[in-house]
């Protein structure tokens, strides 16, 4: 199966991040060829072939060690691969001069599991921390940024008439709003790939769907996803590809459509007990 997923490209009559990224001229927004990562002697990723196409939800799934979140730190400059080639929007990237700060620059944000928002700060704080708006005296525009927090909670998020607004702590929200905070903070920005770091984990069944909801409002929006998560429930219902890593090599990429749950379940299970099926998944 082709990595980049380029049938899942919007056609015609998109929203204008659509278009604009339409009119970028890169198929991919991130490609890796033959990609590498070495601990000592441990090979944690060993050739690995992957493309994240235009405007597309990559679940990966896999067994716990089998590569995903060095697979996602190699991707976004935390850790350096060993040998092998990347791709940003079809430019290469020098790896050694590659970090989290230039990933940020090329507009990949990560939405990590744990915390990652100030529990007693106001929402319009979280959404600018380390970006904040400052006026030509150098001072912070907190009207500014209560206002563009305001817009985002409303129209992006759709926190309409709940009782929460800029003004708010992040205290006040329950697990699956704060997940949508950081979400909305990393379309905010103008992320071209977000990746998402199993975003359910430890919540309620009522705040699942929430969650849910937001990812999908990436892919509205024009953006790529890569969502890394064990409840293989939802991922299947979610991506448009799957890609299934074990023991650090990609093993199979499967459109849900083509794989039913139970098949895809079965699949990782006789992965797991070193018996995969076959069937040209691989």
């Amino acid at each position: 199966m082709g990595a980049t997923g380029n049938a899942i490209a919007a056609s015609g009559g998109g929203t204008p991040n659509e278009d604009r990224r339409a009119a970028g001229g890169w198929s991919d927004i991130v490609r890796a060829e033959k990609l590498c990562v070495s601990f000592g002697k441990v090979r944690a990723l060993d050739n690995i072939d992957l493309a994240i196409g235009r405007n597309e939800i990559v679940g990966l799934i896999g067994d716990n060690g089998a590569g995903k979140s060095t697979l996602i730190k190699a991707l976004t400059g935390v850790v350096r691969p060993s040998s092998g080639r990347l791709y940003i929007r079809d430019e290469a990237v020098d790896l050694y001069n590659y970090s989290v700060r230039r990933a940020h620059s090329l507009k990949f944000e990560t939405v990590y599991q744990e915390k990652s928002l100030g529990e007693k700060q106001p929402l319009w704080r979280n959404f600018f921390v380390g970006r904040q708006i400052v006026n030509r005296f150098g001072f912070i525009n907190v009207r500014e940024q209560r206002r563009i927090a305001n817009e985002i909670l409303q129209r992006q998020l759709g926190f309409r008439g709940v009782g929460i607004d800029a003004d708010s702590t992040v205290a006040k929200l329950s697990g699956g709003e704060r997940q949508g905070i950081a979400i909305g903070r990393a379309m905010h920005f103008d992320s071209d790939l977000i990746i998402l770091d199993e975003p359910t984990t430890a919540l309620a069944i009522s705040e699942v769907q929430k969650v849910l909801d937001f990812v999908r409002s990436i892919k509205r929006s024009g953006r790529a996803a890569i969502y890394i998560e064990h409840n293989l429930a939802h991922v299947h219902a979610l991506a448009d590809r799957l890609v299934v890593l074990d023991r650090g090599r990609i093993v199979a990429n499967i459109r849900p459509a083509e794989m039913t749950l139970e098949d895809l379940t079965r699949f990782l299970i006789d992965l797991q007990h070193g018996t995969p099926a076959t069937g040209g998944h691989a």
